[in-house]
């Protein structure tokens, strides 16, 4: 109607790289107005990037914007977006690069500036992130909302050291796990340092049982596992188990991916008590490979290992360190773990993986994405041990022959925080439930 498209409006909103605010406002000079409803409809097919710029352009696009989001009638499946940071930038701004639009984007957000804090997942739309305290937030870096979780000193193997005035001055690290003594003495942090030890990766899932969302942390000693609920003043420990490298949830249940073990367990977090069982066994083939639980689409589970045949973790003076992905393995079996088989082709279908929440999208839903590919980022746990200039394993990787190529230029972003997927989301965290 009018001449417009949902098309022919992208073209409009398109800049070579826009900061994605609604502060900023574009005359429209002569163009008609279009209805209300007409707007609302167009922007309804519009990815998030396009849409919060559409919003921008004028009052009336912006009351469109808005009303679209405050009746819930924007529910396009998003696209997932490389979240990074580039020294070319402001310290509180992070990029998006669209994988639908080949193009970055800008984004400020709230403080602490990002690329002071450690990125350590993102589910949801949510990242999160810890400061220089070694606290930790989630952060929507599309709506700007910003969560404290609760306080690094409840986790169970820190304390904190005030100073003479009583003030928080330093960390004390213990090395204790739930399957292993205790063979050295607490460590001693400054509040900037104790993130590059304890923290490796975390999750946000929504909790269907209450309306608000879980995260789940895996930390060290060993990659162990605790949570919170959001609004809950300490994490839960969940031992004895370890080396976990990842987590999703399904009906009500924490789905852990243990590497060292090659197992897959369970945790029912419903009860007053957590309860834990083992539903998958596979032997592990190689020395240094990571293990994924990821929901596939079709309503099973697939089980992926990622493999590094080339790497150097031990290199010679004057050389880095370096480690890149070769192949994955994936596995399929049902939530009960009663049939477990490997496949060798995801057919119409694509993985993202990396220090995101594990995903499979059928490619036929994402025309930008190609089918039977591996869209990856950086994994590995060194990075969280003080390694954050060194190597960045990133990449788009064919199933079909084990080839990778580069999905960005590496010019464009920075080694810290390292980089890493995100699908963008316009929904708040409900709230309501907090104290419960």
């Amino acid at each position: 109607m009018l001449g417009f498209t949902p098309s022919s409006l992208k073209k409009f909103c398109k800049v070579e790289h826009v900061e994605l605010q609604l502060t900023k406002k574009t005359t429209l000079g002569t163009l008609p107005e279009l209805p209300p409803d007409i707007l609302m409809g167009i922007f309804a097919t519009l990815e998030i990037p396009d849409l919060v710029r559409a919003g921008s352009v004028c009052s009336s696009w912006r009351s469109a914007y808005t009303s679209l989001r405050s009746l819930g009638q924007y529910n396009l499946q998003q696209t997932p977006c490389l979240l990074y940071t580039s020294e070319s930038t402001g310290e509180s701004v992070a990029c998006l690069y669209s994988l639908a639009e080949k193009r970055s984007y800008k984004l400020t957000l709230p403080g602490p500036p990002i690329r002071t804090r450690c990125l350590i997942g993102s589910s949801h739309g949510w990242l999160v992130t810890v400061d220089d305290r070694s606290e930790m937030h989630l952060v929507n870096p599309i709506t700007c909302e910003q969560i404290a979780l609760p306080s690094v000193i409840t986790i169970e193997q820190v304390n904190p050291i005030v100073d003479e005035y009583g003030a928080l001055h330093k960390y004390e690290f213990s090395w204790h796990t739930g399957a292993h003594g205790v063979y050295s003495s607490p460590s001693i942090f400054a509040l900037d340092k104790l993130r590059h030890e304890l923290h490796y990766k975390a999750f946000v899932f929504p909790d269907t049982s209450t309306g608000s969302y879980i995260v789940v942390l895996i930390h060290n000693p060993m990659r162990q596992l605790s949570f919170a609920r959001v609004g809950d003043d300490k994490w839960t420990w969940l031992p004895p188990y370890d080396d976990y490298k990842d987590c999703t949830y399904k009906d009500g249940l924490l789905y852990a991916a243990c590497t060292y073990k090659g197992e897959l367990h369970t945790f029912d977090l419903s009860g007053p008590v957590v309860t834990r069982k083992t539903i998958i066994s596979i032997p592990r083939e190689y020395e240094c490979e990571y293990m994924y639980v990821v929901q596939a689409p079709w309503g099973g589970l697939l089980l992926i290992w990622r493999i590094f045949e080339d790497h150097n973790v031990e290199p010679e003076p004057g050389a880095s360190v370096f480690w890149n992905t070769t192949e994955y393995r994936i596995y399929e079996f049902d939530a009960a773990g009663s049939e477990l088989k490997e496949i060798n082709c995801l057919r119409d279908h694509v993985l993202f993986l990396g220090h995101n929440q594990s995903l499979c999208l059928g490619a036929e839903e994402y025309p930008c994405l190609r089918a039977n590919h591996v869209y990856f980022t950086d994994d590995n746990s060194l990075w969280t041990c003080g390694l954050k200039n060194d190597h960045r394993d990133m990449g788009v990787l064919n199933l079909d022959d084990n080839s990778r190529e580069d999905l960005v230029s590496r010019q464009l972003w920075s080694n810290f925080p390292a980089p890493m997927w995100i699908t963008p989301d316009l929904r708040k965290m409900n709230l309501a439930s907090e104290g419960d």
